[in-house]
């Protein structure tokens, strides 16, 4: 039977919902915090350095990735050397391209000889993993950021494209492989199985699988009729 706790890859909370956040990093199965600038203005954040100083007042030991949000180079390194100071635990999130389609690899390159603790995301190709390989400095963690869940909304199946993306990293102690994009619960179990070394889910989901997991199937087929027979009868149906 399936159980979170014996996964060896790292579940990552992916929001920007404070009391999520908060609550998730208290429960030891989450190892670590994902967020991104939709997110952060889906959950109503105005203040985008105001939110993350109160955050990490208390996520302080977990990896935790806050990203960028200018479309030019100089900027996105001015951001970066900013953000990377809020705290020890911090990664400076990179697009793997800004808007007009420009490479950020230049950047990437730069940050990570620096020391600069880097998420490279918005990545999907093999040729894209290949050149954040070659930029990254191999002392330095980064986190490379597929996302998996994007590819598959295309009709690809995106499992052998991991364990490929994966391969081209095998070089890079430091580097970690992240799942990103998780659809549904099953994604947490196919990461694993590709040997990814993180998956980041939202939290709607990673609620889900700690509420479901390890449940026997006759029982979800039992809780599925009473819930139909329970939404019926509030409805009043008759015929």
């Amino acid at each position: 039977m399936k159980n979170l706790a014996s996964l060896k890859v790292k579940i990552f909370a992916d929001g920007a919902d404070k009391a999520g956040m908060l609550q998730l990093n208290t429960n030891p199965l989450v190892k670590g915090m994902t967020t991104n600038p939709s997110l952060m203005r889906k959950a109503g954040v105005h203040d985008y350095e105001a939110f993350a100083r109160d955050i990490l007042k208390s996520i302080t030991e977990k990896p935790i990735s806050f990203e960028v949000f200018s479309d030019d180079f100089p900027e996105m390194r001015r951001q970066a050397m900013k953000i990377k100071d809020w705290g020890k635990n911090v990664y400076v999130k990179i697009p793997i391209t800004n808007t007009r389609g420009e490479s950020s690899l230049p950047l990437v390159r730069e940050l990570a000889r620096e020391g600069v603790k880097l998420n490279i995301t918005a990545i999907f190709t093999e040729e894209q993993v290949t050149g954040v390989a070659q930029a990254l400095n191999p002392k330095v963690p980064a986190v490379v950021s597929v996302f998996a869940g994007r590819i598959a909304d295309t009709g690809l199946d995106p499992m052998p494209h991991m364990r490929a993306v994966n391969k081209i990293l095998a070089g890079l102690p430091e580097a970690e492989l992240l799942w990103a994009s998780v659809r549904e619960v099953l994604n947490i179990f196919q990461a694993e199985e590709c040997g990814c070394k993180i998956v980041t889910v939202p939290h709607d989901i990673l609620n889900k699988a700690m509420k479901l997991v390890g449940i026997g199937l006759p029982e979800m087929s039992l809780d599925t009729v009473k819930t139909f027979a329970v939404d019926a009868k509030a409805a009043g149906f008759s015929l």
